[in-house]
Formats: C-alpha cells, sequence, structure tokens
C-alpha cells in the first residue's frame, strides 16, 4: 500500500470540512475523488500534502513510513507532489524556471555553494537544465521554455503546472480539479498527458474533478465525499449507480433513472 490514511479529520470552527476520513491507495491506481461543492475534497488534499494538520487520532503512511504531521516541503520530498484548482504559476518566470522551482526541493547543494561557484553546482545546474527540458518536451511546452509563464494560454498553463508537479519526481500525484475551464478538446489533450506521465514515470495518481466523465473514465476507484464524510467507494461502474452518490449530487426529489442518466453523461 502506497499510501494509507486513518481517521483524517479538520474542523474550521463548528464546521467539519473533513470527518473521520479513511482512504488507502494501491501503487500505480488512479483514485477520483468527486463530492458536491463543499464537501471537503480539496480539505482532504490539504491534509495529505501537508497544507493543513491533521486532528488528533488522524493517521498517514506513505511509502511505509508515518510521515504525519509533517510540513509540506517535507512531504514533497518524500515523494508527494500536487496542483491547485487555482493555478499558481510564477508568471513573471519562464516556463523553464517555473519547473526549476518545482525541482528545488531536490537540490544537492546549499546557498554557500551556490556562491563560490564550486565545479559540482556548475555541473548539477546543467545536469537538471537537461533534465527539465526533457520534461517540459514529453508535456509538448519545449518551445516555450524561455517565454514568461504570464505568456501561456490557460490549457498551456495547465500543462505547466502538471510539469511543475512533476518536476518534484513524485511517486504520488495529487490534481485538483485539472481540467477547470478548459475545452473539451484540451481536456482530453491533458488527461492524454497524465496517463503517459504515469506510463513512463510508474506514477499513482488521485484526481479531483468535477467533470465526471473524465473520473469515470479514468479512474480505476472513486471515493466520494458529502458534508467531510466518505459516503461510498468503488470502481466506476459501481458508484454510478450508489443511491448515496445519486442523492448526494441531486437529491432525492428526482427520478433514479433521470439521475444515473444525468451521471453516465457528465
Amino acid at each position: 500500500m502506497l499510501l494509507e490514511i486513518s481517521g483524517f479529520s479538520k474542523h474550521f470552527g463548528g464546521l467539519a470540512a473533513v470527518s473521520n476520513v479513511d482512504l488507502n491507495l494501491e501503487e500505480g491506481e488512479i483514485r477520483g475523488i468527486i463530492g458536491p461543492n463543499g464537501s471537503g475534497k480539496s480539505t482532504l488534499f490539504n491534509l495529505i500534502s501537508g497544507v493543513y494538520q491533521p486532528e488528533p487520532g488522524g493517521t498517514m503512511f506513505f511509502d511505509g513510513e508515518n510521515v504525519t504531521g509533517l510540513q509540506p516541503h517535507e512531504i514533497a520530498r518524500r515523494g508527494i507532489a500536487r496542483t491547485f484548482q487555482m493555478l499558481r504559476i510564477f508568471a513573471q518566470m519562464t516556463v523553464l524556471e517555473n519547473l526549476l522551482v518545482g525541482h528545488h526541493c531536490h537540490t544537492h547543494y546549499g546557498t554557500p555553494s551556490a556562491i563560490v561557484g564550486r565545479k559540482a553546482v556548475w555541473e548539477e545546474e546543467r545536469r537538471v537544465r537537461s533534465e527539465m527540458m526533457d520534461l517540459l518536451a514529453f508535456i509538448g511546452l519545449a518551445d516555450y521554455a524561455r517565454m514568461p509563464a504570464g505568456e501561456l494560454s490557460g490549457g498551456q498553463r495547465r500543462l505547466l503546472a502538471l510539469g511543475r508537479a512533476m518536476a518534484m519526481r513524485p511517486k504520488l500525484l495529487m490534481l485538483d480539479e485539472p481540467a477547470a475551464g478548459l475545452s473539451p478538446v484540451n481536456v482530453d489533450k491533458l488527461l492524454d498527458t497524465v496517463m503517459a506521465l504515469k506510463e513512463r514515470y510508474g506514477l499513482t495518481v488521485i484526481i479531483i474533478e468535477h467533470i465526471l466523465k473524465v473520473v469515470m473514465d479514468t479512474c480505476d476507484v472513486v471515493s466520494v465525499l458529502e458534508h467531510g464524510e466518505k459516503i461510498a467507494e468503488g470502481p466506476p461502474a459501481a458508484i454510478k449507480d450508489d443511491h448515496r452518490v445519486i442523492e448526494a449530487y441531486l437529491g432525492k426529489e428526482m427520478d433514479d433513472a433521470e439521475v444515473r442518466a444525468y451521471l453516465r453523461s457528465s
């Protein structure tokens, strides 16, 4: 088991954003996390990535190590990388520089060595830049390496956010609504890139996505949150027909057949 989460909870005042959630991921799995707005999906991502700390009783093991309570940079160094629903690229930096920032947690030299300019530092810089250019070529952004990131199109920015996460050399890649705001053509292109990266680097992937068709067509297992609680989990075919999922998304007043048709076409 690559990721083992037990009893994760997070309250904000009197609001239970995440309540006693368990989550286990096998290595190489693609897991979908779905649920209505405000169901706790992004909060769960923030707990996994160390942005928030779980409340007492919650534990997380990653690749056999207890990583509960570690800071975000420590989580990242161990092999968990994420993207954000709201893109957080460095617009004034070049596309290549954005990837170099992502790779920073794997830098093997400190500030004194960089200032002195030792030969080993320059060799490391050349090696890393070559590695990042190879990654840019793989995701289709090599021709834009020296362009300011702020000049990229929306679809290209999504690819850059994905590339920056991959620059961290993750074992687990977490994607928070990666297709938000994209046209259907660009959604397909992004998903094709994610699948290609998964195969090339042997990734395990978690996807939060409101476009249900993306999750249903891509994921091995889907977990469903509502009001901070996990209400269902299983293969996409079973989730589509789960009455708790139907009620969470559209309420009880709609005919089941109508709701199922909606979930299958979304």
